[in-house]
């Protein structure tokens, strides 16, 4: 019989959380893994659009937790899980930890599995108490990255033995595309692909790029700091050679037209951004946070910056340029090294083994 896993997140988005979820849903193998996604709200249009047609789905429409709404809609998930019979509830994002761990447990779900692959660096002190308070109802805490792991452990007292990593994957021949060479224009391209948040560090990239006026800059994504970032230009008269083009849908396009692409992050788990940089065979540049040091091989598939500032990035950046070839190569080397850890397969596998180990299922 195939594990049953019941998945659990606010909305549906194309974010790096919401696009690796979709992914692994559309992937595992059901005959040994049976999913079911509940979402905590899941009434907008763009949720809608997203959600996967091969398994079952519940929207609960809760938009706030302390409400009438919530507790009706408590009432429909466990009579939901209890026709369905998950062996296993993975829960996503706060609110939905919040909501649905409790329930689980009220409607006998057998393992409970939160998933944490942030660094917890911007957890309130409510959120850090409720943590706490729900923490007896969680089996396994999932993570995507050895230093996320480390977090939970230094920053919220998790017991090691809890907490598993599962290395995020990437659909590798969805950016094996044709295209640009690197470094072969008379007009060099870097790029990002980021929501626009402090921490993913889109100020600093902004601030590297004044100093290479040869260069021209773009930015896929948007978020809560567009309208600073577009003072910040206008302040360094950099609005004709750094674009912030906003969502964009087609990012493998996006990215073969790039010479170089840049993860200039303050923090990260496993970015899947750098996944993606990697299956491109993009030269890259990455800040060395979080999991990039492992996803490029400590530097073989590209170049490692420090956390420093502008400065950092600047002299990795020159480093790149300077020589072409190597930086080809590199792009080269770390499309083969994500095909080779890091495709979707290897991904599903990943998940399929924790699942039937943590239900208990033996062999196949």
């Amino acid at each position: 019989m195939p594990v049953r896993v019941s998945f659990v997140i606010d909305n549906l988005g194309r974010a790096g959380t919401e696009s690796q979820l979709l992914a692994l849903i559309r992937a595992v193998d059901r005959t040994r893994v049976e999913p079911s996604l509940v979402l905590l709200d899941g009434e907008s249009e763009d949720s809608r659009r997203l959600e996967p047609t091969e398994c079952p789905i519940l929207r609960l429409g809760v938009k706030k937790l302390l409400s009438r709404d919530a507790l009706r809609a408590a009432k429909r998930l466990r009579s939901f899980w209890k026709a369905t019979q998950p062996d296993i509830a993975q829960i996503y994002f706060l609110d939905s930890a919040y909501f649905g761990a409790p329930v689980a447990k009220l409607a006998g779900v057998r393992k409970i599995v939160r998933v944490r692959n942030n660094l917890s660096y911007w957890l309130t002190r409510r959120h850090r108490v409720l943590n706490r308070m729900i923490r007896p109802f969680v089996d396994a805490t999932l993570t995507n990255s050895e230093a996320g792991r480390d977090a939970l452990i230094a920053m919220e007292g998790l017991p090691p033995d809890q907490i598993s990593v599962i290395e995020n994957g990437v659909d590798v021949e969805r950016f094996a595309i044709p295209g640009r060479i690197p470094f072969a224009g008379s007009i060099l391209r870097v790029g990002c692909v980021a929501n626009l948040r402090p921490v993913k560090n889109i100020d600093g990239l902004v601030r590297v790029a004044a100093r290479f006026p040869e260069l021209q800059f773009e930015v896929a994504g948007d978020g809560e700091q567009r309208g600073e970032l577009e003072m910040l230009l206008v302040d360094l008269n950099l609005g004709h050679r750094f674009r912030l083009l906003g969502s964009v849908i087609d990012i493998p396009n996006f990215l073969v037209g790039l010479d170089i692409a840049v993860l200039p992050s303050h923090s990260e788990g496993m970015s899947n951004a750098l996944l993606e940089f990697m299956a491109a065979a993009r030269p890259i540049v990455a800040t060395n946070v979080g999991a990039s040091a492992k996803l490029l091989d400590g530097g073989g598939c590209g170049i490692l910056a420090g956390t420093s500032g502008v400065d950092d990035l600047e002299t990795a950046l020159r480093r790149l340029l300077a020589k072409p070839e190597a930086a080809r190569a590199m792009g080269e080397a770390a499309r083969a090294r994500a095909t080779r850890f890091y495709s979707r397969d290897a991904m599903r596998l990943r998940f399929e083994e924790f699942y039937r180990r943590l239900a208990g299922v033996r062999g196949d």
